[in-house]
C-alpha cells in the first residue's frame, strides 16, 4: 500500500540519469517504487502529473530563513511548496550568538528542511531592512574564531558550512579579515566557506585565490563592481583560475546580485554556473528575485537547458553540501519529491539591476512531497 502515489508525470532525475514517463509510489516517508504503472486503487492518496515533471525535491543552496528571528527571513513553509523546494539553506542569518534560537524555534519546527551556513559573525545578519543596513562584519571583534567553532561543533547535523559577507556593504573596512577567519573556522571543521563578496574592497583578486576547493563563491553572476566580466566582455583570468581549482559557482540571486548582462555574457563563454539559487530574503521575496523557481526560469530564458537548470538545484548542490542522499529521487531513498509544470507563453523577468527580459517559459510548481506527504502550492501549512 502507498501513502501516496503520484501517476503520469515524466521523471526527471539529474542524479541517476532516470528521464521518461512513470508513476512513483512513497510509503513510510521514502520512496517506494518507480514504475511505467503502478496500480492507483494500492493508494491512499493520488496525485495526478499527466503533463507535468516528477523531479527530487529541490535545494536551495542560498537562502534566509530565520523567519522572526532576524530582520530579512522569510517563511520556508509558506515557500516551499510553490517554488518545489523541500530543502533550504540558510546562508549565515544566524551566528553562534543566535544559531540556537534559529535551531528551535524554526528549523525544528519546519515542514520543509533546513540547513545552514554559520556565520563568522557572533550576531549573524542583524541589521537588514531598507532603512537599518549595518554589515554584521564590519566589526571584526564580532568574528570570533573560538565562538564560530564551538557552536558550528554543536549543530554538525545541521551546519553544513561557514557563511561569510566581505565587502565595502558587509565588512565596512574589516577588508579580507573576516574571510580569512572564517576559512581557518572551515579548515578546523573540514568544511566549505561560503563567501559573499559585494563592493570593493576587497577586491576578485584578493579573495578568489584564498578560497580552497570546494569553497563557495555566491553571488557570480553578479553586476559591476565585482562583476566576473572586464569592460570588453571578457571573464577575468582569476574566475577562470578559480574554476579550475575547484571553486564552486553559486548563483545567489537576492535583491542585487543577478545581473542579466553578466549572466548572458558568462554564458555565451560557456561558463555555466554550478547551482542556481535565489537568495531570498525579506528585500527581494517579493522581486526581483521572488523564489528559485522564477530564478531557474530566468536561466530557462537565458538559454539554459532544462535538464542543467534541474542539475543545478537537485544533485548539484547536494554535491556541495555532500549530502548524495538529497536531491535525488531513487526506490528507497528519501521520499522528497515536486511536481512542476513547464509553461510556454510571454513572461516578464526582471534582474537586479533593473534590466528586463521578455521570456517565453516559465516553471511552476504544483506541490512538493516532504517525507512522502504531499503539499500542495498554496495549501496552509
Amino acid at each position: 500500500m502507498f501513502d501516496l502515489l503520484i501517476t503520469g508525470g515524466r521523471v526527471v532525475d539529474p542524479a541517476t540519469g532516470f528521464d521518461r514517463r512513470a508513476d512513483v509510489g512513497f510509503a513510510a516517508g521514502r520512496v517506494a517504487a518507480i514504475a511505467a504503472a503502478l496500480p492507483p486503487d494500492n493508494a491512499r492518496e493520488l496525485v495526478n502529473a499527466d503533463g507535468k515533471y516528477v523531479v527530487p525535491g529541490l535545494i536551495d543552496l542560498h537562502t534566509h530563513v530565520y523567519w522572526g528571528g532576524t530582520s530579512l527571513g522569510v517563511d520556508a513553509d509558506m515557500l516551499g511548496p510553490r517554488s518545489g523546494t523541500t530543502t533550504f539553506i540558510d546562508a549565515g542569518s544566524a551566528g553562534a550568538g543566535n544559531f540556537y534560537g534559529f535551531r528551535k524555534h524554526v528549523i525544528e519546527r519546519s515542514t520543509v528542511r533546513i540547513l545552514a551556513y554559520l556565520n563568522v559573525s557572533f550576531a549573524g545578519i542583524f541589521a537588514f531592512s531598507r532603512n537599518v543596513m549595518v554589515g554584521e562584519c564590519g566589526d571584526l571583534r564580532l568574528c570570533d574564531a573560538r565562538e564560530a567553532l564551538a557552536a558550528a561543533r554543536e549543530h554538525l547535523d545541521i551546519v553544513s558550512g561557514m557563511k561569510v559577507r566581505v565587502g565595502r556593504s558587509a565588512g565596512g573596512a574589516s577588508g579580507i579579515g573576516p574571510l580569512d577567519i572564517a576559512i581557518e573556522v572551515a579548515d578546523q571543521l573540514q568544511l566549505p566557506v561560503m563567501a559573499h563578496l559585494d563592493h570593493p574592497p576587497p577586491s576578485r583578486g584578493e579573495l578568489l585565490p584564498r578560497l580552497r576547493k570546494g569553497d563557495i563563491l555566491t553571488h557570480c553572476f553578479k553586476p559591476f563592481p565585482n562583476a566576473p566580466i572586464d569592460g570588453a566582455r571578457r571573464i577575468h583570468e582569476e574566475i577562470l583560475t578559480a574554476r579550475q581549482r575547484g571553486i564552486v559557482f553559486d548563483i545567489g540571486h537576492g535583491m542585487g546580485s543577478l545581473s542579466f548582462d553578466s549572466a548572458r555574457t558568462m554564458l555565451a563563454h560557456r561558463f555555466m554556473p554550478d547551482v542556481i539559487s535565489s537568495d531570498v530574503h525579506a528585500l527581494c521575496v517579493d522581486g526581483p528575485a521572488f523564489d528559485n523557481l522564477v530564478t531557474m526560469s530566468k536561466f530557462l530564458c537565458l538559454g539554459v537547458p532544462l535538464p542543467d537548470v534541474l542539475r543545478m538545484v537537485t544533485s548539484a548542490p547536494a554535491a556541495v553540501l555532500g549530502r548524495p542522499e538529497l536531491g535525488t529521487l531513487r526506490e528507497g531513498g528519501i521520499g522528497d519529491a515536486a511536481v512542476l509544470e513547464l509553461r510556454e507563453g510571454r513572461f516578464g523577468y526582471i534582474d537586479s539591476v533593473g534590466e528586463e527580459l521578455a521570456g517565453t517559459q516559465r516553471l511552476f510548481s504544483d506541490g512538493i512531497v516532504m517525507g512522502g506527504r504531499w503539499i500542495a502550492a498554496g495549501a496552509a501549512q
